[in-house]
């Protein structure tokens, strides 16, 4: 087995897609220490040599992975080399989708999904939504939200409004739950009449202290304690309004968000993806 192995990701785009697929896969050899690096656009001859002649330079005879999402066949194969082990995302599943769909891709570089004025306007409307409803502000339009986001302190609550209305098309709402509400065990009207677009976060209580210690260090609101008990009051009132909660505790902004939206059925929504450069 190896101890070490160089990665590279390789694009005549962004490289982002081929990176993230990457990084699914080699995130299950943990006990493997991967050095990567990324090669966004190469999409000539000329661009792949270069690149071919970093990578076995540095390499230097290790057999180094290439994960890569090139399209043009002439610059594939410039990869077509034994130092090297090459894993062709697009090829691969591209000519099987061809077969199974009985239609001709169009093997355009770097198509997924284009920008168009709609989508920018609708990002907009939604980050817009996100900012002028965050923290607890702009209570009346909650009923313009796809998700309203409930949570003490440190939870994780903006972020993840944030990624949700820049990557999932939503608007989300997030509202904290201060020491008001949670002595009162209780939400504000504009949230109980939107409670079905409503999720609970949570988290551990050592995690959320820790993270308020690096924001406040030795103050009460970082103790232990403070944290079970704020913890403790947030879960009664999930309870009473039959909130549903989603821990964030070791999870990815992006597990977060996907979880919420599974939780609201959003993610069952049917839309039409349309072309966009990536």
């Amino acid at each position: 087995m190896w101890k070490s192995k160089d990665i590279y990701y390789i694009s005549d785009s962004t490289a982002i897609l081929i990176k993230n697929l990457g990084h699914s896969l080699i995130c299950q050899f943990p006990e493997i220490n991967f050095i990567e690096e990324k090669f966004p656009f190469v999409n000539s001859v000329k661009e792949a040599q270069k690149a071919l002649a970093h990578i076995l330079k540095r390499s230097g005879g290790r057999k180094p992975i290439i994960f890569s999402t090139i399209m043009n066949e002439d610059v594939r194969n410039v990869f077509n080399n034994s130092e090297i082990e090459f894993i062709d995302a697009y090829g691969h599943f591209l000519t099987r989708l061809e077969d199974y769909l009985e239609a001709t891709a169009l093997r355009v570089a770097g198509y997924y999904r284009t920008t168009t004025e709609v989508d920018l306007a609708k990002r907009a409307e939604n980050i817009n939504f996100s900012l002028e409803h965050d923290d607890g502000t702009g209570l009346d339009g909650y009923p313009e939200a796809d998700i309203i986001l409930l949570g003490i302190s440190r939870t994780g609550k903006t972020p993840i409004s944030v990624y949700l209305a820049t990557q999932m098309s939503l608007k989300a709402a997030n509202f904290p739950l201060i020491d008001k509400y949670l002595t009162e065990y209780r939400l504000p009207d504009q949230i109980v009449q939107n409670k079905h677009k409503a999720v609970g976060l949570t988290t551990t209580p050592e995690l959320l202290s820790s993270m308020r210690e690096r924001r406040l260090p030795g103050s009460k609101y970082a103790r232990l304690s403070t944290c079970l008990e704020e913890m403790d009051q947030a879960a009664k009132i999930y309870k009473k309004y039959k909130i549903p909660t989603i821990s964030s505790a070791g999870k990815s902004i992006e597990e977060i968000a996907t979880q919420v939206s599974q939780e609201l059925q959003l993610s069952k929504r049917p839309r039409a993806l349309q072309p966009r450069r990536w």
